[in-house]
């Protein structure tokens, strides 16, 4: 029986969730219940603005292209200067441009250039916010509990993400758009003071060295020097491509023709993100050994969903298999977040992350704007097959490399700042010796949006990555 004397024990948070993992994960439940509501308001705000369809994918488009051309800079800049100044400046820049949206709207005043403009801003901040903070999650967590603490991050982040587009679905048709946007818009504010409290005295201060293109360059290094990190980030280049344009183009047509219309495929997107939800849990508990192997095992599950759509099957397997396939990619998630946190010195965190991010969803705009031509070139069928087909292939050749296979969980992290065993050492020689975010990444094109994530830390209103 407890006493009264033991029950603060039991009260007390885990020893790894210090002070920064809480305020990080307090801020990226806060973003992820305003982002994911203001994904639809956004939309909505265009339609009845008297825009159509395509003017929705141009203010989307409008969000991603500095997203992609900033993330690098971004990298650099988050590895320069104090990670939590660039997380609040990045905060107040979505904070502004989101309320300035808000008003617009709610003035009955929203003219396409100025939403362009504004999801420009968003996409800026986006780009600046996505390393660093990914940076600073990794920073926060040290030892054998880092896995746990990155599966309850993701399941906090994933959870907040589906209340949060349930709740601004609701809102929109209750209040309108331009609400939704303006509680995004406070999110983001309470986010960048809660993330203003940061520590980072942990963190060495950066030596003087070269400028930002020196910087650069020294992150490439370090990210073509590790076969497993760059043959991975080039193998999700083509994932998040091909299943994004699934999703995002082929899955509401299928949807329209085949299952009864938006409420089936609404229903499906919601399985996927009760799938990483799960997936996040499954993960606080289980600690694969070969960390990249059961993660990459856990990419093939991607290919299902295309597939089901290409049959297409009712609405009920569906649903399963794209809760099977969210669950599955936040299992790798999670691993490929523990990867990077075990073998990338902490000082070059944030350039690493940002070379990821880059790889992941720099073809999601190729893919989605080829989708519809090649959808007309060889039929819908053939084009569903195709994503599902190069899903499997990328996949079981990114297998065939040994550090892929053999990289393992160590036992006893090193200290941050220690470039990792993999760091350097030859092809498989870090497993040998020990006998983030990439996952969301899909979700930059595509409606099966919840926070890369990761392998991010925040989705900050994009999405993120797959998982």
């Amino acid at each position: 029986m407890n006493t009264a004397a033991d029950s603060p024990r039991h009260l007390r948070r885990p020893s790894w969730a210090g002070r920064n993992y809480t305020l990080l994960t307090a801020a990226a439940v806060v973003t992820n219940l305003g982002s994911q509501g203001a994904l639809i308001a956004a939309a909505f705000a265009v339609l009845e603005s008297g825009g159509d369809g395509g003017d929705v994918g141009l203010v989307a488009a409008a969000r991603t292209l500095p997203l992609v051309l900033f993330l690098l800079i971004g990298g650099a800049v988050a590895d320069r200067l104090p990670r939590h100044r660039v997380m609040v400046a990045a905060n107040a820049l979505n904070c502004v441009s989101q309320a300035v949206f808000a008003a617009l709207v709610i003035g009955g005043d929203a003219r396409l250039w100025q939403m362009m403009l504004l999801s420009a801003l968003g996409g800026t901040g986006q780009a600046f916010f996505n390393p660093a903070a990914e940076g600073m999650l990794m920073s926060s967590v040290a030892g054998e509990q880092a896995s746990r603490a990155f599966a309850m991050f993701r399941m906090a982040m994933q959870g907040a993400g589906l209340g949060g587009a349930a709740l601004g679905g609701a809102l929109v048709a209750v209040l309108g758009p331009g609400w939704v946007l303006a509680v995004d818009a406070l999110a983001f504010a309470l986010a960048g003071a809660l993330r203003s409290f940061l520590d980072v005295s942990h963190i060495p201060p950066r030596e003087p060295g070269g400028g930002l293109l020196a910087d650069l360059r020294d992150g490439w290094r370090e990210f073509v020097g590790r076969p497993w990190l760059w043959t991975i980030v080039a193998q999700f280049s083509v994932v998040v491509a091909v299943v994004g344009a699934a999703d995002a183009v082929y899955g509401p047509l299928v949807a329209q023709d085949s299952l009864g219309g938006p409420g089936p495929w609404g229903l499906a997107l919601g399985a996927f993100g009760a799938g990483t939800v799960g997936g996040a849990l499954l993960m606080t508990r289980w600690k694969p050994r070969r960390l990249l192997l059961a993660g990459t095992l856990c990419v093939f599950p991607l290919a299902l969903p295309a597939a089901a759509l290409a049959v297409p099957v009712p609405v009920g397997p569906l649903c399963a298999v794209m809760f099977a396939s969210g669950l599955a990619i936040e299992v790798f998630g999670v691993s490929w977040m523990t990867a990077l946190h075990q073998e990338i010195p902490e000082d070059k965190l944030s350039r690493v992350s940002a070379y990821d991010w880059f790889g992941s969803i720099a073809m999601v705009p190729l893919a989605t704007a080829l989708a519809g031509p090649v959808e007309q070139a060889v039929g819908r069928t053939t084009a569903l097959w195709s994503c599902s087909a190069l899903v499997v292939l990328v996949t079981a050749a990114v297998l065939c490399v040994s550090d892929v296979r053999n990289l393992t969980r160590r036992t006893k992290q090193l200290a941050h700042g220690t470039p990792g065993r993999g760091a350097g050492a030859a092809p498989g020689e870090a497993a040998v010796a020990d006998g983030l975010t990439k996952a969301a990444a899909v979700a930059a094109g595509s409606p099966t949006a919840t926070a890369g994530g990761a392998g991010s830390a925040d989705a900050e209103g994009s999405g993120g990555r797959l998982g």
